[in-house]
């Protein structure tokens, strides 16, 4: 089943609840509810996809990893294909090489099962704050630096990282966070500690390597060639620098 709330209002936050356990959805919705969020509901990919194709605003999905049919990761990754929208992985499963592989393919957070609504809120909240810093600014965008660097332009205030085409390429969180910090600190030494601190404190948990693998794949979408790395390379033994050959940041 599915169910679509068009209630909402302009400062609503409207989140989509993919999972097919009955309970879980209709304990989220009633506690989203309680608390001014708009909430709508899909057992299933397929009807999750109905609900997309509506004409209602999603602000963030709570994709369940383990459903019948197609699982979370394949929904995700057909829905980072289309949209930056904010996504959660909700699992039972707890292992960490699980909670890896949902970041790297694209996810903002992270939840295992089971879980108390105010936890889910509260990540939620966290994870549109880092998607929506422009519309929450009042008026500082005008004012967010720009960062140019070897053809590459990077915009905090929109989240954009555009190539020398204009054209804009898709980056998840995390490797728009790190990117980031790499722009903000160009000729520094970063170790992995650093970085975490920079990207506004991501529970990294107890898994600090995966920073390791969002580089690799950050070093994909940016490097002319990712075997042989000439914007962010390896110190070994230190962390990462950030060294192109033209870097500016104008306001």
């Amino acid at each position: 089943m599915f169910k679509i709330n068009k209630t909402e209002t302009r400062n609503s936050i409207s989140i989509l609840i993919v999972d097919d356990d009955e309970l879980i959805r209709a304990l989220l919705v009633e506690y989203f509810q309680s608390q001014g969020i708009i909430s709508h509901e899909a057992a299933n990919g397929p009807l999750m996809r109905q609900v997309l194709d509506q004409e209602v605003s999603i602000d963030l999905i709570l994709l369940d990893i383990v459903m019948p049919g197609e699982d979370g990761l394949t929904l995700m990754r057909e829905i980072r294909r289309r949209s930056n929208v904010g996504i959660i992985m909700l699992s039972s499963l707890a292992d960490v090489i699980d909670r890896v592989t949902a970041l790297e393919m694209g996810a903002d957070d992270y939840l295992c099962k089971p879980f108390h609504p105010r936890e889910v809120l509260a990540r939620i909240r966290a994870v549109l704050r880092r998607h929506q810093q422009s519309s929450a600014s009042f008026g500082r965008i005008e004012r967010e630096p720009v960062y140019r660097f070897d053809g590459w332009e990077l915009h905090p205030g929109t989240r954009g990282l555009l190539d020398r085409n204009g054209k804009e390429i898709y980056l998840t969180t995390v490797e728009f966070d790190l990117l980031m910090a790499f722009a903000a600190h160009p000729g520094q030494v970063l170790n992995r500690d650093a970085l975490m601190d920079l990207t506004k404190g991501r529970d990294w948990a107890a898994f600090d390597r995966s920073i390791d693998q969002q580089v690799a794949r950050l070093r994909r979408k940016i490097e002319p060639n990712p075997k042989l790395p000439s914007l962010i390379k390896t110190v070994h033994g230190a962390g990462y620098i950030f060294s192109p050959r033209n870097h500016a940041r104008s306001a």
